[in-house]
């Protein structure tokens, strides 16, 4: 599609949503209340559960096809609303989702056949799902959580950041217009037209909710973990990029690089820090500096970076979350162009840079005098969150002892951090990385009960 062209279609989608008279459009599930966006999704799911699971695959496929076809679109809007990220990087976001979210396969029954009989142990849905979603990852959230949530056998009631309203409307619009079209139900997931924190604590307490999962930062994690519902939570991550004297050096520093900057370090599973043993530390930076990165040297201008990005209560400044790195050195007085991928920065173990998830394209590096030394600080830059970390190394010794101490869901050996997330690695994707509750990189599996069916005296042909 014509860039122009997607252009013109942005902002007037963007137009209307802005001059919306909030009439509520029939079967496309955008409601003024939220009581009424739930009541539509529970009969939707009732509707859903008449149909076969062969229909359901259908419904999985065209919701794919409809996404697929609008994916610049949607990168698009994305980009323009949040102000954040690169409008390239999340077609790429928007793809992955799209194309590797897993769908009706995952529900794979089990059976046990004996002199007893027959057992099936089958997964079921939870029915409506009440699902929160963040300013970073807005439509693609959307797409991989109703991929997953639909394929078990759900509705979704969306409650979407602020931020990212019009991306979140035209999101939940196409695809229940993809639903519709091979025959699945109006409203299998909706949202309101104005999203709210009133509306999203409706939507937790609301008796027809019967699972909630968030995505998003410590707040909203502890929200529906604390909401007496089924609660799934992805909350933050701060994942370390460790470098010891074994690793090919060269093709570390592209792949940090690459996974650090990727829609300017919005993922929560992108590289926030990078660890590197003394001996091979200055060919590491070398390196870096051929992948389109400025490196801070001058400690006065580290300084004045780091009071820039950094709040008084140390936490990252929202104006700078997400930018690019050209956009953050221009109030430094810096000029460089929209291809800067990223500021690098060599710092001690205990800087803001280390241990604060900034969500923007500056990347710490710290030096350790071994392996031994490294990990432990790696650790200690993660958290406990549990979330992602990656290491560059050829001893299988220590990346082994690294992941077991690490205690990440997501452990990338010898690549980007997207890898973890099935972009350039092996496996399924998912944007719900459920680390606070354990459940991982959420599917389909992850949405259902499971169930045991007993048939006894039959069945047993053995």
């Amino acid at each position: 599609m014509e860039a122009k062209h997607i252009e013109a279609i942005v902002k007037r989608v963007l137009s209307e949503a802005q001059t919306s008279n909030n009439s509520k459009p029939s079967g496309y599930g955008m409601f003024d209340k939220m009581d009424d966006a739930i009541e539509a999704a529970y009969i939707a799911q009732k509707e859903l559960m008449k149909l076969s699971l062969a229909k359901r695959g259908e419904i999985i496929e065209a919701i794919r096809k409809d996404c697929r076809e609008n994916v610049e679109l949607l990168a698009k809007m994305g980009h323009e609303e949040s102000g954040m990220g690169r409008y390239e990087d999340k077609i790429l976001k928007n793809l992955l989702v799209i194309n590797k979210t897993p769908g009706i396969e995952d529900l794979e029954c089990d059976a046990v056949a004996g002199d007893d009989g027959l057992t099936l142990y089958e997964y079921a849905p939870f029915g409506v799902i009440g699902s929160i979603t963040p300013v970073t990852n807005p439509s693609e959230t959307i797409i991989n959580n109703s991929i997953g949530m639909i394929a078990a056998g759900n509705a979704v009631v969306f409650s979407p950041h602020p931020g990212a309203t019009k991306t979140s409307r035209k999101t939940i619009e196409i695809i229940n217009n993809a639903i519709m079209s091979v025959g699945g139900p109006e409203n299998l997931i909706t949202s309101v037209i104005k999203p709210s924190l009133e509306n999203t604590q409706i939507m937790m307490k609301h008796e027809k909710i019967d699972m909630l999962v968030a995505t998003g930062g410590p707040g909203v994690v502890n929200a529906v973990m604390t909401s007496g519902k089924k609660a799934i939570g992805a909350g933050a991550g701060n994942p370390p990029a460790l470098v010891d004297e074994t690793a090919d050096i060269e093709k570390a520093a592209k792949d940090i690089i690459a996974g650090h900057s990727f829609d300017n370090n919005l993922p929560c599973t992108a590289e926030k820090a990078v660890v590197v043993v003394e001996q091979v530390a200055d060919y590491l930076i070398f390196n870096m500096k051929k992948h389109n990165v400025y490196v801070m040297e001058d400690p006065e201008l580290i300084e004045k970076l780091k009071n820039l990005v950094i709040t008084e209560k140390g936490g990252p400044n929202r104006e700078f979350i997400g930018k690019n790195a050209n956009y953050i050195l221009k109030h430094l007085g810096l000029e460089f162009g929209d291809d800067l991928r990223s500021i690098v920065v060599e710092v001690d173990k205990d800087h803001p840079f280390v241990l604060v998830e900034k969500m923007m394209p500056i990347l710490p590096v710290v030096r350790v005098k071994d392996v031994d030394e490294g990990i432990e600080l790696a650790v200690k830059i993660e958290g406990g969150n549990r979330h992602t970390a990656t290491m560059h190394s050829k001893n299988v010794d220590n990346l082994t002892r690294f992941a077991r101490e690490v205690q990440t869901t997501i452990f990338v050996k010898n690549g980007p951090s997207f890898a973890g997330l099935g972009y350039g690695g092996e496996g399924y994707t998912s944007f719900t990385l459920a680390g606070p509750t354990g459940e991982g990189l959420t599917t389909a599996r992850t949405f259902s009960r499971k169930r045991k069916c007993v048939l006894v005296g039959g069945f047993s042909i053995k």
